[in-house]
């Protein structure tokens, strides 16, 4: 194979695998933060031989090429030492300082749009979709070339005199740059520039035009020496007359988004005729939520949401006549729907699961082991302590945590907020959240970075803290180390390194669930405005803004999102997407626009397992599982780095469901015993359990209503 400049290496030397787990694992930092090693800590405890559960890829010489290339595609910062040559870099920064230094904002101003005149235009045949940047509110055109002796030239234009003045400056700085020297800035160089009216949009469009302009210096390196180049995850590509699929887990994906007529007239029919609502999770099988999407059109009572919402729409589908509501999720999704409609006064409405066997949850039961319980008990040892629970887990679990520890209730979406409030609400407050491990370090990591912020920058997200409060609560901040999502832990490293590698340039989605690499990833997305961390409708609102404001724009664009959670949301995201570019479509005469939607399975990856190959206690979880999830059924799972669907979700198939209908309200009904959702009456201090454990869940409510703590739960706080 042929090397880029026989005499000078393309990254001064190949970074090799060893090379990058130190970087990764913390040696180097970025702005004194380290960026992974607590994600890390917690894969040490939580699951100690990680390393051993990774895809076996047939061809592990090829798999040493790839990580070699990605070394392009980790954080810039961290890649420093490999490249000793920064004079491309001192010359974009002084660049940069000479803009930004030149006087008032209107002289700056000009001084940027005097560059644009003088920057040569790409011509037509280049302002193509494939040399366009994503991400950016103007269109933005980049074209790149490595000659042989290793330097990379490029060409960028822009519809905006603004931005073309911008990406000038970039030009000016690195066109004819090393390809190391080119690799190894980072985007915080492009951080001081001033120029006169200062935007989010405007930084946001600078930096993805140089990570674009790192990504395809990377894959020109790969493809002059000879090494393949990343294979593309499975996806949709969602157009408003059309659904590509890409991929055998795709098209799994895919084969549901149009359901069986038959069947969804006789869902509808078996609802109608026995008045029963249904309320299912996001994780839902692509069957089942095609056609529940179908059937919502002939009855209104179905609905599909987060954990948190189910309930809500189960008391709703009450209160408008429903006798019956068919819960599709895991169990104590279900114990939440029975015991808040209990409290509405609805004891009468009817709740069923959809197995009469257990439909468990990784993630719950991690909060009713004997290590969960020595944590909250070190919590009941320390004053003014208040439990933060994760809305997923059973009721029986809030209601044994409060009676220890005060316990309110979180969501993904409102976990920041909730500790934040905390802390400024109660003095001298200690917090302890739990169960899902992955959040509880990245809530730390989370406000680490908040101390790089500006005090008004923090008040932004929270109105009583600064940079102060911040540094003071963290060390009151504590977290449990052992839980996590089955599903979530899967988007550890080597999913991210190819990420990183082939879509580094696309939005970024993750759910705070996931592990620290994945969260890393898409926080640094964020900070640029092309990621979202949080819950799975945090992901819904964000893909479908991202569609609403490229459609505004009007001109031709391919959005690209990686979905850092479980596929299950496709259905709702492809609903959704859909309906803005037939909207769009309807009111203009047509759309532009293409969504891609990423799977990051790993299509390689192993679907079997061998005992002399994983821990013994991740091989006990295993044992568990009434089936292995592979790429090859479309579960998209491997044991160990593919992604992203839940087993236990599964369990709540459509013949389930239209079994479940059946049933009701015949003599057949007797067989649904087990299927229905369990109720609590043991006492606790003198509550029923089921009581007790709806009060966490009430205590947020008040929380998402008012802003503030109850008065009962910082009572009960300070005692």
């Amino acid at each position: 194979m042929a090397m880029l400049g026989a005499s000078t290496p393309v990254v001064g030397e190949l970074v090799t695998f060893s090379a990058l787990t130190n970087v990764h694992s913390g040696a180097a930092t970025k702005t004194g933060i380290s960026l992974a090693p607590r994600s890390l800590q917690i894969r040490e405890v939580g699951c100690r031989n990680f390393l051993r559960r990774r895809a076996k890829f047939s061809n592990r010489t090829q798999f040493k090429g790839l990580v070699t290339v990605r070394s392009a595609l980790v954080e810039p910062e961290l890649l420093t030492q490999v490249s000793k040559d920064r004079s491309a870099l001192r010359k974009l920064q002084q660049l940069v300082e000479n803009v930004s230094s030149s006087g008032e904002g209107r002289v700056r101003i000009q001084r940027v749009l005097d560059r644009a005149k003088m920057m040569p235009r790409l011509p037509t045949n280049a302002k193509v979709s494939e040399n366009r940047v994503m991400g950016c509110t103007s269109q933005v055109w980049l074209t790149v070339e490595l000659s042989n002796d290793g330097r990379v030239h490029f060409e960028v234009d822009s519809d905006s005199e603004v931005t073309r003045g911008l990406c000038s400056i970039l030009l000016d700085g690195l066109n004819g740059a090393t390809a190391q020297e080119l690799l190894t800035v980072p985007a915080s160089v492009l951080k001081g520039l001033r120029v006169g009216v200062e935007t989010q949009s405007r930084a946001n469009t600078w930096s993805n035009v140089l990570l674009t302009l790192q990504k395809r210096t990377s894959m020109l390196i790969a493809k002059k020496a000879g090494l393949s180049i990343v294979e593309p995850f499975p996806s949709l590509l969602i157009t408003a007359d059309d659904i590509v699929a890409r991929g055998d887990f795709a098209k799994a994906q895919a084969r549901y988004l149009s359901p069986d007529k038959a069947k969804v007239e006789e869902l509808a029919r078996l609802l109608e005729e026995k008045k029963i609502g249904v309320v299912a999770h996001f994780y839902m099988d692509p069957e089942v939520q095609g056609v529940l999407v179908a059937a919502q059109k002939l009855w209104p009572h179905i609905f599909i949401s987060d954990s948190l919402v189910m309930a809500d729409r189960a008391v709703q589908m009450a209160n408008e006549g429903c006798k019956h509501v068919a819960v599709l999720g895991v169990d104590f999704m279900s114990e939440n729907v029975r015991a808040i409609l209990d409290r509405a006064g609805h004891e009468e409405v009817s709740v069923y699961r959809m197995s009469a066997d257990h439909i468990g949850c990784s993630l719950a039961e991690a909060a009713e082991s004997d290590s969960y319980i020595k944590f909250l008990e070190e919590a009941s040892k320390t004053p003014k302590s208040m439990h933060v629970i994760y809305i997923n887990t059973s009721l029986e679990t809030k209601a044994q945590a409060h009676s220890r520890v005060p316990t309110i209730t979180c969501t993904s979406s409102n976990v920041v907020q909730t500790v934040l409030q905390g802390f400024a609400q109660v003095p001298d407050l200690t917090v302890w959240y739990g169960p899902d491990s992955y959040m509880g370090g990245n809530l730390v990591e989370m406000f680490q970075q908040m101390l790089a912020l500006s005090d008004e920058e923090i008040a932004a997200i929270h109105p009583s803290h600064t940079r102060g409060t911040i540094a003071a609560l963290l060390p009151r901040l504590k977290y449990f180390k052992e839980g996590t999502c089955i599903v979530h832990d899967m988007f550890g490293k080597e999913v991210v390194g190819r990420v990183r590698q082939g879509y580094g340039d696309a939005f970024h989605t993750a759910h705070f669930e996931v592990p620290g690499e994945m969260f890393a990833l898409a926080m640094e997305a964020k900070q640029r405005g092309m990621g979202v961390v949080g819950s799975t409708s945090n992901i819904l609102d964000f893909i479908k803004e991202q569609v609403s404001q490229a459609l505004q724009r009007g001109f031709e664009d391919r959005l690209q999102f990686v979905l850092g959670t479980e596929s299950g949301m496709v259905t709702s995201i492809v609903g959704a997407v859909r309906k803005l570019l037939a909207d769009h479509q309807e009111l203009h005469g047509g759309s532009k626009v293409e969504v891609e939607i990423v799977f990051p399975v790993s299509s390689e990856a192993i679907s079997e397992t061998s005992s002399s190959n994983t821990n013994g206690a991740y091989d006990s979880t295993l044992a568990k599982l009434s089936v292995v999830p592979g790429v090859g059924s479309g579960e998209g799972c491997s044991i160990s780095g593919g992604c992203a669907s839940c087993h236990y979700m599964k369990m709540n198939s459509l013949d389930s469901l239209l079994q479940v209908c059946q049933l009701i309200e015949t003599p057949g009904e007797l067989l649904l015993t087990a299927h229905h959702a369990r109720t609590y009456t043991t006492l606790i201090d003198g509550q029923t359990l089921g009581d007790l454990g709806c009060e966490p869940i009430l205590h947020m409510r008040h929380f998402q209503a008012t802003g503030a703590l109850p008065e009962a739960l910082v009572q009960h706080i300070c005692r």
